[in-house]
């Protein structure tokens, strides 16, 4: 495992909500191979997709919402290379045009619920024909493309054939040891990518201060641990609102990735640790955040912000406090122990208060574990240490809770017909 090639794959710049952007991407893709003029427009999406399109804002939109805005401007939109920032690229032709393909009621989105990764297949129908995009297990992750039923390799790269090991992949089998010792093999540039994210979050969560009751994100100076996390909840609804500011997103969540962020950093330089000793637990925290990540699945029935971007903190609270192995095993212990079974039921402003119960955790629970205090092995669904732990919150969102995206996706269909 190499670290920079960890960081190129998993800290990414993403504008707005990682599922509704790469919708709008797909739709992109499926549009260019139609030849344009569309005229329909069919998308298919496993329930967790839809579910995280289902009320979030989108950026540069006139404050639009929803999975059908997305797919509306994917499709009006001409370059399909910038990926996850794509609504960077919205004009107001565009939103004009996606607004009267809303308005014509052209646009048919199914859920598959077959589908038990992550998604998203589009098919454009337009004036000079027809073009497929099918993205699948990661956001930009392109596994088909097609004109009229052929095959495509596109300019903006082939599609993506199956990989034995990915990244996300190689990182979750890896024993925590073996992560805290990659996480200390940063490079310059590679602290630099960090620092880069960091600066990005950092400047989404005090951009976003004043969508939140005035005085509820305390001034510099005040108890970190009283306004770190109310700081990381503003980053965090700012982007679910479609705030207009590129964020970097962790393990395929820009939530992720603000979340494990702004709390190190911030908690960090507070405690006067130096920038490279920030930067070192944040690696580590990225990676913790990843490993927990590929147990739950790119899409989860639980909260990734608050379960894997918190367990990422706890460990690089760890870390920043001095502690090992035995320590961070600890924290893990505490975190699957307190959060495992907070629900996902998508991406929407919500999630900024979830973001925010699992930075308090990951505090409490890293001063817990550096004091050598850990919920045992005989409670619940805590394991004999750290990696047995994350397993077992796995298994339990993967397995465990298989019926419960049925009866959320259910629900939040209900408020369709609510008008």
């Amino acid at each position: 495992m190499d670290l920079t090639d960890y960081l190129h794959a998993e800290w990414r710049p993403a504008l707005g909500c990682t599922e509704p952007a790469a919708v709008a991407h797909a739709a992109c893709l499926a549009a260019q191979q139609a030849g344009g003029g569309v005229q329909r427009l069919r998308l298919v999406l496993d329930a967790r997709t839809y579910k995280n399109c289902h009320a979030v804002g989108i950026p540069n939109s006139g404050h639009r919402t929803g999975v059908l805005w997305a797919v509306a401007l994917g499709a009006m939109l001409p370059d399909p290379s910038a990926g996850l920032e794509i609504f960077g690229t919205i004009t107001p032709d565009a939103l004009a045009a996606a607004g009267r393909l809303v308005a014509a009621g052209v646009l048919q989105v199914e859920v598959d619920a077959s589908l038990t990764e992550l998604c998203i297949d589009c098919t454009v129908t337009g004036a000079r024909g027809t073009g497929r995009a099918v993205l699948a297990r990661e956001h930009t992750r392109l596994v088909r493309l097609e004109a009229n039923g052929v095959a495509q390799a596109p300019g903006g790269g082939p599609a993506q054939e199956d990989a034995d090991d990915p990244i996300r992949a190689q990182v979750g089998a890896m024993a925590l040891a073996d992560l805290l010792a990659l996480a200390d093999t940063l490079t310059e540039a590679d602290r630099a990518r960090l620092r880069e994210g960091l600066a990005l979050n950092l400047a989404m969560a005090e951009h976003s201060v004043p969508l939140l009751p005035a005085g509820f994100v305390p001034p510099a100076g005040a108890e970190p641990c009283l306004r770190v996390p109310r700081l990381v909840s503003a980053g965090v609804l700012g982007r679910m609102s479609g705030e207009p500011l590129t964020v970097m997103s962790l393990a395929g969540s820009g939530n992720k990735g603000i979340t494990v962020s702004v709390a190190l950093g911030l908690w960090g330089r507070h405690r006067g640790h130096s920038e490279a000793r920030i930067e070192e637990a944040l690696a580590l925290a990225c990676l913790l955040t990843t490993a927990t990540t590929q147990r739950l699945g790119t899409l989860s029935a639980i909260c990734g912000a608050a379960n894997a971007a918190g367990i990422g903190i706890a460990a690089g609270l760890v870390r920043l406090g001095g502690g090992g192995l035995a320590e961070v095993d600890l924290a893990l212990q505490n975190m699957v122990g307190t959060l495992a079974g907070l629900i996902c039921d998508g991406a929407k402003v919500g999630c900024a208060m979830k973001a925010m119960t699992g930075v308090e955790v990951a505090f409490r629970s890293a001063e817990l574990a550096l004091a050598g205090f850990g919920i045992p092995a005989t409670d619940g669904i805590v394991g004999a240490d750290g990696n047995e732990s994350l397993d077992n919150l796995g298994r339990l969102a993967q397995k465990g809770m298989v019926s419960a995206d049925p009866e959320i996706l259910d629900i939040m269909q209900a408020k369709l017909g609510r008008g």
